[in-house]
């Protein structure tokens, strides 16, 4: 690892163990401008050592104010200290906490940069490419002092989003603009810079069309060959394949992405449990009914009610995201 850059970009995603317990966290962003800031005093990071990974639906990109701590890829420990920026990949399963006696203070955004900043970086981009991979895989740690004006850049989005002046979208975008420019040439210079031989399935970029395509059409029937297909691999591979990056099957992973978007409508509309598990893809309430029990705990219903309450609450309360249910089998 480069001791001056010090940021890791990590390709290669391992099998996890078997008790691995990883959490999908999914984060409800605004739709006509899909960013959120979560920031304040009350983001500290505890020094206890969760049991479990998580992975979001979307790019986190954080700030360490203070103290220090360890960020976990799949089980590799980085370590981070004040003035580290972090920017993770949706997809990519990973912990973080504080060095024994310290509760490091943390700034985060949450955003959907394709969408952000569509049209940049597209098909017709010629870094599309980098843009794409770097969407999928990176995990970056850099510090304040190597790259002072990617911080600059942060914090004042921060500031942007904090204030919420006249034209603060637009600045948001002008600014995260450049703020990806500088990042996808660091990827890109290291990523080519470490590459060696390595077997297509190591880096999760493989199954990223799958990924895409089931978060576009998950309310749709389509069967898993297809999903096999877009990634040019055999039924069989891709199962297996899809398996060991994900921790998980290709129709779990589906069926998970439908529950969550059903909540997202449970929380947003007065439509019936029916009208909703129609929408999100089941082909029965009583299907719906089972997979939601079984991924959220609890009934679609009872659900909806307690979501009620949370709703009127503030989102420091809730802690800033929908936790589900495991997307493994916990720990025994």
């Amino acid at each position: 690892m480069d001791e001056i850059l010090n940021f890791f970009i990590k390709d290669k995603f391992m099998s996890k163990p078997k008790k691995t317990v990883i959490e999908y966290r999914n984060y409800e962003l605004p739709l006509n401008f899909p960013i959120l800031l979560l920031t304040g005093d009350r983001w500290h990071i505890s020094d206890v050592k969760s049991g479990k990974l998580h992975f979001h639906n979307c790019l986190e990109i954080g700030i360490c104010h203070s103290d220090s701590g360890m960020i976990e890829f799949d089980n590799d420990p980085v370590p981070f200290k004040e003035g580290d920026m972090t920017f993770i990949s949706r997809n990519v399963p990973h912990t973080t906490y504080s060095t024994k006696g310290q509760a490091s203070l943390w700034s985060y955004i949450f955003l959907q940069p394709d969408e952000m900043l569509k049209g940049d970086f597209g098909g017709a981009s010629p870094y599309a490419n980098v843009f794409e991979d770097m969407m999928q895989n990176s995990q970056i740690i850099i510090n304040r002092k190597e790259y002072p004006e990617i911080y600059f850049l942060i914090r004042t989005i921060m500031e942007e989003l904090e204030k919420k002046e006249m034209n603060y979208q637009l600045s948001v975008k002008g600014l995260l603009l450049a703020l990806f420019m500088k990042l996808m040439r660091i990827y890109n210079a290291t990523n080519d810079k470490n590459k060696d031989d390595k077997e297509p399935h190591e880096n999760a970029i493989v199954i990223a069309p799958a990924l895409d395509y089931i978060k576009e059409n998950y309310m749709f029937n389509f069967p898993i060959e297809d999903l096999a297909d877009m990634c040019h691999l055999s039924q069989t591979h891709f199962r297996r394949v899809f398996g060991e990056i994900m921790n998980t099957s290709p129709l779990s992973y589906l069926n998970t992405t439908r529950i969550l978007q059903s909540c997202i409508l449970l929380r947003t509309t007065e439509e019936s449990i029916l009208t909703i598990s129609e929408r999100v893809g089941f082909r029965s309430v009583s299907s719906y009914n089972r997979h939601f029990s079984e991924i959220m705990g609890t009934q679609p219903s009872e659900w909806r009610h307690r979501m009620a309450k949370v709703d009127k609450s503030s989102i420091l309360e809730y802690t800033g995201w929908m936790q589900a249910q495991n997307l493994t089998e916990p720990q025994k």
